[in-house]
């Protein structure tokens, strides 16, 4: 695909509007606050941060306003087993290419189990190679909807797919994502992976108390501590489990 036609989605900014939310939740986390300096890499952009910095919060908020569901899965597909999704995504206002996504797809590891169960009860599953889901691991799971589901010259959000990936999954997940990538796709991810991360064609966000900045992979936190651990963990369990 030619490099004008993507990125799919080219930047978000908050409305004004949303000022007089501002003192409330998500408005009181630093990164949700800095959302209106968000441009999305054409290939791949990668949310990282610590637990509660609100990576997971703005994809979702993305997703939703893109017309995904909240539990994720396409846009033809409207799931909501629960009501915990924040109002951010009304507030956002989004820039796309001038080429729509001709496929697209939200995954969120922590509903995929609901998403799943729909699939079987409606008996949808071609698109996941004609067998239930709940009949595989988790991991074979996402990696049918990976190497099936996904046609290509689409807009992907994932939020932490490694949760249901070995190792030697997260490679041939990212063997994938390469694949599509050269297809024409475009991936969002919010990941603490250090080898989904050295994905090359991408850029890399960090969510912290200082809003959202872009990082190197090798300064990102899940480099630096998997690579120390794995240098030096003797040491570093000794040090774990120190006592008085």
């Amino acid at each position: 695909m030619p490099l004008n036609e993507k990125p799919y989605l080219q930047s978000v900014s908050l409305d004004s509007s949303s000022d007089d939310e501002a003192g409330g939740y998500p408005f009181n986390i630093p990164a949700v606050r800095d959302v209106g300096k968000l441009r999305f890499h054409p290939d791949v952009t990668f949310f990282v941060g610590e637990n509660g910095a609100g990576k997971s919060t703005v994809l979702e908020a993305l997703a939703l306003a893109l017309g995904f569901s909240p539990e994720g899965g396409t846009r033809n597909f409207q799931l909501s087993t629960t009501s915990s999704t924040s109002d951010l995504h009304r507030f956002l206002r989004l820039v796309r290419g001038f080429r729509r996504p001709k496929d697209g797809y939200f995954l969120r590891a922590e509903s995929f189990f609901n998403v799943a169960t729909y699939m079987d009860e409606v008996g949808y599953l071609d698109g996941y190679g004609g067998k239930s889901l709940h009949a595989r691991s988790h991991g074979e799971s996402f990696m049918a909807l990976l190497t099936q589901k996904l046609r290509g010259n689409g807009l992907y959000l994932f939020d932490e797919p490694e949760a249901a990936l070995s190792p030697a999954r997260q490679l041939a997940a990212l063997a994938t994502i390469d694949q599509l990538v050269k297809n024409g796709s475009q991936f969002i991810i919010a990941t603490h992976s250090p080898i989904l991360l050295a994905y090359p064609s991408s850029q890399i966000l960090q969510f912290d108390e200082d809003g959202i900045s872009e990082i190197d992979y090798e300064d990102t936190e899940s480099f630096a501590i998997t690579k120390d651990f794995l240098n030096h963990y003797p040491r570093r369990l000794e040090q774990l489990f120190e006592t008085d």
